[in-house]
């Protein structure tokens, strides 16, 4: 079998329009065919391997699932740990830095060693790691391991080298922060509670130094215990037993007084006069109840007692609200005096952090501001002010404001369109933020050389798009805009019905840009497209919409035994509703779901609207439904401003609108691209039955033959149109049941729907793990089948047999955003809708939004061998045969450009290039009216040239170049203001930039090159004679998820992104490796419908939920990105203390100096057990080295400045001496003057 499929291999390959010869896997280089070069084509390539290097760059957005917070209130740095292992520090505007702990630990804790430019990091493996922040990229520079007992609390003292680690044994353990060595110094559990007590008192919660003694320490367990442990003569001072479990505790400045919050809501002050009792007991949200009793209140997670000269102390903390309150947000509650303020947080808090003007514990703290880190947001809350506003956020904390769905790079952007974008954008900023300047001030950061404009547009579930200003490494947002506006508000609606409702209707699942002409499409997941031009001025305008009947039609009757090969051909259809007949169904009309027809997902709101400044929408376009079907999922997209054209597929057919004049120009299926040429062997349809002709078909035949007698043809004697203007494809009545079985830049989910309808979601959010894609090769065209029961929709005619047989599970509309598919193997055990939403849950970790089908559905696999078995890999052969492969074929990318769209043409015409989901490369050429005024009143003729040529794998990029090795570029029309004032004196026009492929090359002949790259192979075409001259297998155990045609080091080249996480470039135009380096070793779908290339050698993806991650392969900006990066780390004084005045110092001050060394060091208290805890090294190596060299730089930048003011002082010391001097001698003249003029008077004369 697998040598018959061979055969068929070879005669597909050979098929007309096909590409033949292609070099073996593993080819180190693109082997150049047979087809004849011509000699004027020598393109020099000047790119080399030593030209790109990987490495990430900066990471945006807010830290997913955060963990811990610290600040340094010397030099003015935050800290934010998360769940995965990040270390994100911030400082003023354009210093933000990202580290990761190679275990990938969750980060417990966070200690600075204020102003020492180094940070501890407590993590879940109970490993303790010292961070040099004196350098652009931090590094470990040790870590130590315990491993009998885990890490619960650490404390550093200020100005201390000995860190106090707390266990959840209850131990306390000492470490030094030098050498990171354990002290022998420890102060066991059993030592520190007294000997009568019978219960453990739980993991040691908190650790501070009393502020009026460092030489006291005070200790809190989690079951209630408070000791202080006098460190010199190693015994306790007291112990306080509360019933209550304790949380946190608090320091008066003077040192006598501390609080504590408890698990029951409480506040307790406690004096160090008499500990038997707390000296108050508070519940600040606790109200007495009717009967007498106070009400259960919430535990007080963290409390912050903060005193202040001029007023009263500040108490801050969060929790500690009653139960009954149900639907409470989040809460933190500042007590100042008697005010008490409440808060309200749109997410759960995890930790906050007062911020105070000075560092020292026994000084007046003087709280200015709040951090507060919640779940998916930071705020600072300024506590200068009686109203608490909060400060507005410079950081770009809000990508994740509604769910990403897609992503688009663009870099070297016109120079003039951030400022544009920003000043539309100023005018919708949100106020009520706080007057003062952002505390976090810390670091410095100055623009790089090395900058150009670069422009991240960001789509989102709600349908909101987000332009972002990404120059010089940092994101600013510049501009908002809705696209749900264009639409009327859904409806709710109730019972059936409501599974066909989308959760997320407008989520935005691609976008097409132009910079030059400013021309902006949305794609929908509704399967709406909305185009956008944008003007400086408002104006009131009505949404013009057009409805497009873009449905395959499948059989009517399919046994299960025929079900295996039988194709499904699709004969487009087209609705506008300027030049077609208006059908039956309108949106607004209650039907049934299986006689739903000629209605679009979404209504276009019809009356007048002002729209402001900015993006305004001037054409909406919808799919229909059919027959009680949905639309399927648009799947590629190009515009383009010089023809004034829209192109879109699905995996039914193609589509092109002319948006200039609000007309549909083509609708017709794949299958019917192709022609006389098609190069597949795709078995005949079946006959269909003799049923009524639906009034308003039309067939677009050159010989008008029956109905019947035309769906019955081959497919490979389909006739091409005479006029494909304005002639509708009206599908006469497609079975409700149909699935895309084939659409290849999507990644489906399979889910097996058994009711009339489906409800189409986004799961925004969703994690795979593709393991099965790198182990066993699945191609992301990969398909399952299992045995599963026939949907039999109920019609207006009846029960009919569902076109799927009992092997084709259904698809699902698409889930993300990208337009991508994955393989997911079927079983055949049937389990409750929940449980398998459960597992997939459990899978990938994440909460996948509801879909509440009341029915069985088959439920997923993830064995290795039953993903082998039960899923088709496009690495079994090199083609695809009509054993292998439905004959549905998805249109997976669109180019618009100048070509040659025959071999016989001279000049080259506008064209559209179509890429499918078989490998096939087709080619439209058009003909379209160069006169303005012709422009807007004449058609546009299309007429499809049939397939061009083939490649393996899905087709996703096209690129074309001249003879010169230039990137061509698509025609623009400079960017016009439709609603700015008319001036008579200068009309405006349409002003295009053309770069024809003969523009620049007319001394080396006429045509270009066409680079075209797929899942697995790229090839680089001599148009127009259309013949391969170079061809490069990528890749055959995985396939190519991304791939773009970019500048890199003045010159091009092709960069490819896999499924296996390799990251690779090929040289242009002879598709030589240049690098392949393996940078994701695991990838998942929310990287893999995020990452996106663009030019100056970068790359953007989706790192989590709420952050993208940006990385660059080009060597020049690798070395430059230390100069780009912000410094952490700044010389700053120490601020002095405080003097305390004698009286203060005698009466209530240390009475003896404390010295942690003589207590913890090793003369004194030996060595610890070397199987407690493990020191490992930081790196080693050339990074270690500069690790070092950056420390000894900042250590002698510091040594420079203090020696600087040394001096300075200095010298201000010896003027201050010169001028005593100076009064002195004056002083001294006077008293002599005096002296002689009163020598020889008497008493009595004076």
């Amino acid at each position: 079998m697998k040598k018959f499929r061979k055969v068929l291999d070879g005669l597909t390959t050979s098929s007309p329009g096909g590409t033949l010869g292609s070099p073996s896997c593993g080819s180190a280089a693109g082997t150049p065919t047979s087809a004849p070069t011509p000699k004027e084509i020598d393109i020099q390539e000047t790119l080399l391997s030593e030209n790109f290097q990987l490495c990430k760059t900066v990471r945006h957005g807010f830290p997913y699932q955060p963990t811990a917070l610290a600040f340094d209130p010397v030099q003015k740095i935050l800290a934010i740990g998360s769940r995965s292992g990040g270390v994100r520090i911030l400082g003023r505007p354009g210093v933000d830095c990202y580290c990761q702990h190679e275990s990938g630990a969750a980060v417990l804790q966070l200690q600075f060693l204020i102003n020492e430019g180094a940070l501890v990091t407590a993590c879940a493996d109970d490993t303790l790691h010292l961070w040099n922040l004196r350098q652009r990229r931090p590094a470990v520079l040790h870590s130590l391991k315990f491993n009998r007992e885990r890490i619960t609390f650490c404390h550093l003292p200020f100005q201390s080298k000995w860190l106090y680690v707390g266990t959840e044994r209850g131990n306390t353990h000492i470490v030094n922060i030098e050498s990171f060595i354990l002290s022998g110094y420890v102060i066991m559990w059993n030592k520190a509670i007294e000997l009568s007590t019978k219960t453990h008192p739980g993991p040691v919660v908190h650790l501070s130094d009393s502020p009026k003694d460092e030489g006291k320490l005070l200790i809190g367990f989690e079951g209630g215990t408070i000791v202080q442990w006098d460190l010199r003569v190693k015994k306790t001072d007291f112990r306080i037993y509360y019933d209550e479990a304790i949380h946190s505790v608090s320091w008066h400045h003077e040192g006598k007084q501390f609080m504590c919050s408890h698990s029951d809501g409480s506040l307790t002050l406690w004096n160090l006069r008499n500990t038997s009792k707390p000296f108050q007991v508070t519940f600040p949200h606790g109200k007495i109840q009717k009967d007498g009793r106070k009400e259960s209140c919430k535990p007080i997670l963290k409390v912050e007692y903060k005193t202040l000269r001029s007023s009263e102390p500040f108490v801050i903390f969060s929790g500690g609200l009653s139960y009954d309150k149900a639907g409470r947000r989040p809460t933190l509650t500042i007590m100042h005096g008697k005010a008490i303020t409440v808060l309200e947080m749109d997410y759960p808090i995890v930790e906050f952090m007062v911020l105070c003007e000075t560092p020292y514990i026994n000084e007046v703290q003087e709280p200015y501001a709040v951090v507060v880190l919640l779940e998916k947001d930071l705020i600072v809350v300024d506590l200068t002010q009686s109203n608490f506003p909060v400060f507005e956020n410079p950081y770009p904390m809000d990508v994740h404001e509604s769910p990403v769905t897609c992503t688009a790079y663009f870099a070297d952007c016109p120079p003039d369109i951030i400022p544009i974008l920003y000043s539309i954008g100023a005018k919708h900023k949100k106020t009520g933020y706080s007057q003062k300047e952002w505390p976090i001030t810390g670091g410095t950061w100055t623009l790089g050389s090395h900058t150009y404009p670069e422009i991240i547009i960001t789509g989102h579930a709600d349908g909101s798009v987000k332009f972002w200003d990404a120059s010089a490494i940092t994101l600013q947002m510049l501009y908002k805009l809705k696209t749900s506006k264009v639409f009327e508000k859904p409806k709710p609606v109730e019972g059936r019905a409501a599974e066909l409702v989308e959760e997320d209707p407008f989520a935005v699942q691609m976008v097409s840009w132009c910079p030059q002409s400013r021309i902006f499409c949305v794609v929908g997941i509704s399967s709406h497209i909305i185009l956008y031009r944008f003007s400086k001025n408002d104006a009131n305008t009505q949404i013009v919409s057009l409805e497009v009947r873009l449905q395959c039609e499948p059989e009517d009757v399919i046994t299960p035994s025929e079900n295996e090969n039988n194709p499904c051909f699709t004969e487009p259809g087209s609705h506008s509703p300027q030049h077609h007949h208006q059908y039956p169904v309108s949106p607004g009309s209650r039907t049934p779901e299986s006689a739903k027809d000629s209605v679009p997902c979404l209504k276009v709101r019809e009356r007048v609207v002002r729209v402001p400044p900015g993006y305004q929408s001037d054409l909406v376009i919808q799919l229909l439904w059919v027959d009680g079907e949905p639309p399927q999922q648009i799947t590629s997209l190009d515009v383009n401003s010089a023809y004034g054209l829209l192109a879109f597929g699905n995996c039914n057919g193609l589509a092109v609108v002319d948006y200039l004049q609000k007309t549909l120009l083509l609708c017709m299926s794949t299958l019917d691209l192709y022609g006389a040429t098609d190069p597949y062997q795709r078995l005949t349809r079946s006959p269909r039955r003799n049923r009524q002709s639906t009034s308003g078909l039309t067939e677009l035949t050159d010989n008008q033959q029956s109905v019947d007698m035309e769906r019955s043809k081959s497919p490979t004697s389909v006739h091409y149109p005479t006029s494909l203007h304005n002639d509708p494809r009206v599908l006469p009545e497609p079975v409700a049941s149909l699935r895309a079985s084939h659409c290849s830049p999507v990644f489906y989910l399979l889910d097996n729907v058994k009711g009339p309808g489906r409800k189409l979601s986004l799961p925004t959010d969703l994690k795979t793990d593709l393991d099965h894609v790198n182990g066993h090769c699945t191609s992301p065209i990969s398909q399952s089948c299992s045995a599963g029961k026939p949907r039999i929709p109920m019609g207006p005619e009846g029960p009919r047999l569902s076109r799927r047989g009992a092997g084709r599970p259904p698809f699902r509309k698409a889930q993300s955003a990208a337009c991508m598919e994955i393989s997911l193997p079927v079983s055949h055990t049937e389990v409750g809708h929940a449980s398998r939403r459960a597992m997939l849950q459990q899978f990938h970790g994440v909460t996948m939004y509801s879909h509440d089908e009341h029915h069985t559905t088959t439920s997923y696999c993830w064995s290795e061998r039953e993903s082998r078995e039960n899923s088709f890999s496009r690495s079994r052969s090199s083609s695809v045969s009509s054993i292998d492969r439905d004959t549905k074929e998805a249109i997976t990318t669109l180019q618009f450009g100048e070509s040659y769209g025959r071999k016989s043409d001279v000049l080259p015409t506008p064209c559209l290039w179509v890429g499918t989901s078989l490998g096939v490369v087709l080619l439209i050429p058009m003909s379209i009216p160069t006169d303005q005024e012709e422009r807007m009143e004449e058609p546009v003729t299309i007429g499809p040239s049939g397939a061009v040529q083939m490649l393996k794998g899905s087709v996703l990029r096209f690129g074309f170049m001249d003879y010169m090795g230039t990137v061509i570029q698509s025609p623009y029309e400079v960017w016009r203001d439709l609603n700015a004032p008319e001036d008579p004196d200068r009309p405006r026009r349409r002003k295009l930039v053309n770069f024809s492929p003969s523009s620049s090359q007319d001394a080396c002949g006429e045509g270009h090159l066409a680079v075209v790259c797929s899942e697995r192979q790229a090839k680089v075409f001599l148009m127009p004679s259309q013949s391969c001259l170079y061809v490069h297998n990528i890749t055959e155990s995985s396939f190519v998820l991304r791939a773009d045609v970019v500048s890199v080091c003045n010159s091009v080249c092709l960069a490819c992104f896999c499924a296996n996480g390799h990251v690779m470039t090929l040289s242009l135009p002879s598709l030589r490796p240049l690098m392949d380096v393996n940078y994701l070793p695991l990838t998942d779908m929310r990287i893999a419908r995020t990452f996106c290339f663009t030019n100056g050698g970068q790359a953007l993806y989706l790192s989590s939920p709420t952050e993208i991650q940006r990385i660059t392969y080009s060597q020049e900006m690798c070395d430059n990105l230390q100069e780009m990066l912000g410094e952490l780390f700044t010389p700053i004084e120490t601020p002095e203390a405080q003097n305390r005045g004698f009286l203060k110092g005698f009466f209530g001050g240390n009475s003896q100096t404390f010295d942690r060394e003589e207590l913890f060091g090793e003369a004194a208290a030996g060595k610890a057990s070397r199987s407690l805890a493990q020191h490992i090294p930081g790196q080693a190596g050339m990074e270690g080295m500069k690790v070092a060299a950056s420390g000894v730089v900042g250590d002698l930048a510091r040594a420079r400045i203090a020696l600087d003011e040394r001096g300075q002082r200095l010298g201000e010391l010896e003027d201050r001496t010169a001028l005593m001097m100076t009064s002195a001698e004056t002083f001294s003249k006077h008293a002599h003057e005096l002296m002689l003029k009163c020598k020889d008077k008497k008493w009595y004369q004076f």
